[in-house]
This record gives structure tokens, C-alpha cells and sequence, in this order.
């Protein structure tokens, strides 16, 4: 959605509480101005499409133990716990696109940690991870590996091949879906880290099977 330059005329007392408002809510001035217009003459912009699918998602992960931390406009933070020594907690960031098409959006993934050994593990994880992505996508995405990071922490970008023909709900779904995976094979390693490798990819191709409309 184009965007330009127009100047209004506001009462100071309109704009010291559209200042406090998109304060709160984590924006800018001018989009929350342009968010509360939209509405107004019911036009639905990007800001808007976002966090549709956002409450979508938040929807889908009820009653899972991936549990929604934070959400804004555009991002939703999720945490999860892993069987572990301490417990630790992976953390989750689904950040979507303005647009789209091509580029859906990103998922980040990290742990908040310094033990060796936990790292190690998670390495290993997302090297078996990567490398199922790797085997069973390369003939779809050309445009290389969607994964980048390493040690503790780690970022995946989301591609779709229907772009903006893709309706919120599908979105939702694929995004959720695939967040839901991945979390269920990183707890299913840490449990078995060396029995679980064939039973993640069978878990990798019965998600593929089922039709993916977002990579």
C-alpha cells in the first residue's frame, strides 16, 4: 500500500493523546493515525492484516505448551519449555512482512543461556533440522538456505509461493502449523537426542504430506 506526505490540522490536545496512544501500543504517530482512518472508512492495510493473523495464531496455540509471551502489531514472541537440567526456555519470535508476497515473513528462535552443553545440543538439533530442509525443499526454494545463525540462537525466513493470493486463516495456519513442529521435534530431541533422528524426519514428511502453502 502506497503511502505519502499530507498536512492536516490537528487540535494539540488530539495529538497529545494520539502521541499516548501510540505510545502504548508501540507505533508511530502518523501509522496510528493512518490505522484509526483505515477503520474509519473500513480499509484493511497491512498494520491491520498482521495482527489478524497474529490473533490467528494466538488462537491456534491455545491449549499447547507453547505459550504466547508477547504480541504487537507485527510480532509475536512465544516461549516453551525443554525437559532439561534447569529447565531452560525456548524462545520464539514470529515476525511478519508488510507485504506479502515472496517474503511471508521470520521466525527467530533462541535460548537465553552460557551452558556448553545446551548449546551443543541445540546445535545439533537445528544441524539435523536444517539439513531435513535442506533434503526435502531445495527443488522449491531458489533462493538458497532460509536459515541463518548459529550457537544459541537461530532465524528462519518464510517464503510463499501463492503470495498475497493467500488468505489471513491460511497464513495463520502455515505459520502456527510449522512453529508447532518445530517445537515438537526440539523437545523430542532433548529427550532421545540419539534415537530421535528418523522419527523427527517421519514427523518432517507426514507435515509436507499434508500440503505446505507457505516454506
Amino acid at each position: 500500500m502506497k503511502k505519502s506526505v499530507y498536512s492536516i490540522v490537528l487540535a494539540d490536545e488530539v495529538v497529545a493523546a494520539i502521541d499516548d496512544m501510540a505510545y502504548t501500543l508501540g507505533t508511530s504517530r502518523s501509522n496510528l493515525i493512518n490505522q484509526i482512518l483505515a477503520e474509519r472508512v473500513s480499509m484493511m492495510t497491512p498494520e491491520m492484516r498482521m495482527r489478524d493473523i497474529l490473533e490467528r495464531i494466538e488462537q491456534l496455540m491455545s491449549g499447547r505448551l507453547l505459550q504466547v509471551a508477547q504480541s504487537t502489531g507485527s510480532a509475536m514472541m512465544l516461549k516453551s519449555p525443554l525437559k532439561y537440567k534447569y529447565r531452560p526456555t525456548v524462545n520464539y519470535s514470529v515476525e511478519l512482512s508488510r507485504s506479502f508476497s515472496g517474503t511471508v515473513g521470520r521466525l527467530k528462535i533462541s535460548l537465553r543461556t552460557q551452558s556448553e552443553s545446551l548449546i551443543t545440543m541445540i546445535t545439533g538439533f537445528f544441524k539435523l533440522w536444517i539439513s531435513l530442509e535442506g533434503k526435502y525443499l531445495s527443488r522449491i526454494i531458489k533462493t538458497g538456505n532460509p536459515w541463518s545463525g548459529g550457537g544459541a540462537s537461530f532465524a528462519r525466513e518464510f517464503y510463499s509461493p501463492g503470495g498475497s493470493q493467500l488468505s489471513d486463516e491460511q497464513i495463520a495456519e502455515a505459520v502456527g502449523g510449522y512453529v508447532n513442529l518445530l517445537d515438537e521435534c526440539i523437545r523430542l530431541y532433548f529427550e532421545n537426542e540419539n534415537g530421535a533422528a528418523e522419527q523427527i524426519e517421519q514427523k518432517y514428511k507426514e507435515y509436507l504430506a499434508k500440503g505446505v502453502v507457505i516454506l
